[in-house]
């Protein structure tokens, strides 16, 4: 349960009640409860996705999946009821894209602003129903938790699946904590792609995607001195440790603006209980901002703070189209981590450099 936890109406309770009652009847036994976690990093720290294998969600972003080598795709809900009853389900093979990432991402670009512009290029329909590879030694350099984003955001522009190929990397963090003996699957090398593209990781630079499109992006220094009235660092893109490491290191000794808010959200219990013990969470109360437990929190509008009409909101989320955080009167800017915490000390949408 993570999309509306702690239930935050009755009618969301009844729906946990009987959520549960399904999975002690059916004797189900890898349920994750309120406070846990978004499924899609639960699935991934529990050892639950593996290289290799194919994962099945009834949510737009299981592509997520894909950081670990996987095959992993969204389907309907309706869809994933066949798959319970039958085991089965038919499959129109994707057509590959294959994205390579060459050189070394500069200081303070992280794979949020990769992600960004490439959507921004290849536009939100750049990508339908396809299976998205990233290559290159710019991906492999990347900690897991960075490369999840990439593969996270993939579902922006339509992938049904998007794949970074295992490495000894994976095979470490799986080492005490795969559920099942797995084969990793590689791309053939000489592998046909429907399309290709590439980009010289050294000349990214920070990127934010502003309303009301994720595919509307534009560098970070056209946006500089946007007012905002709330910052939202969490969710399966961007709630990891490494994200909160980001933000603590732009919130220590800082406050937020006076008349802003920060909510922070760890994308997981074992996440919400490392930040504790690193002190990330003791920097944070101190700066100003709120903390809450794990799940998705305001990103699809739901609860734990959505904004008011007419109020502008920079997140670290994967979707900012109208009414996504709740109200269709209200703006939605996606950006990194440390960008999203720099923005909250300003009171702007800013850059840790310039504080």
């Amino acid at each position: 349960l993570d999309h509306a936890t702690p239930a935050p109406s009755t009618q969301h309770a009844e729906n946990h009640r009987i959520i549960r009652e399904f999975v002690k009847d059916q004797g189900i036994k890898n349920f994750y409860d309120i406070g846990r976690g978004i499924c899609h990093q639960i699935l991934v720290e529990s050892g639950l996705a593996l290289p290799g294998e194919v994962v099945l969600g009834s949510d737009s972003h299981t592509p997520h999946a894909g950081v670990m080598g996987a095959f992993a795709a969204g389907i309907g809900r309706t869809e994933m009821a066949s798959v319970w009853a039958i085991g089965q389900i038919w499959l129109r093979v994707p057509e590959s894209l294959k994205i390579t990432v060459s050189g070394t991402l500069p200081e303070g670009v992280t794979s949020k602003d990769l992600g960004l512009f490439v959507i921004g290029k290849l536009k939100a329909d750049g990508a339908l129903y396809m299976s998205v590879e990233w290559h290159g030694e710019a991906i492999h350099a990347l900690p897991l938790s960075q490369r999840a984003t990439l593969t996270n955001l993939m579902a922006e522009m339509g992938a049904k699946n998007s794949y970074i190929s295992p490495d000894q990397l994976v095979f470490k963090f799986l080492k005490d904590r795969a559920r099942r003996e797995y084969k990793a699957v590689y791309p053939d090398e000489d592998a046909n792609y429907s399309m290709q593209f590439e980009v010289d990781g050294s000349s990214i630079e920070p990127m934010v995607a502003c309303p009301h499109t994720v595919d509307n992006v534009k560098p970070l220094s056209e946006v500089r001195g946007t007012p905002i009235d709330q910052a939202f660092l969490g969710t399966c893109t961007n709630g990891r440790l490494d994200d909160l490491a980001a933000a603590a290191a732009v919130l220590e000794g800082r406050k937020i603006a006076p008349g802003k808010r920060m909510i922070i959200i760890p994308a997981s219990d074992a996440i919400y209980l490392a930040a504790l013990q690193a002190g990330y969470l003791e920097t944070f109360l101190k700066a100003g901002a709120v903390v809450e437990s794990p799940g998705c929190g305001p990103c699809m509008g739901n609860h734990m703070g959505v904004p008011a009409v007419g109020e502008v909101s920079i997140s670290t989320a994967n979707r900012n189209f109208r009414g996504r955080m709740g109200t269709k009167e209200s703006e939605v800017y996606l950006a990194s981590p440390a960008v999203v915490a720099a923005s909250a000390v300003a009171g702007v949408i800013e850059s840790p450099a310039n504080l």
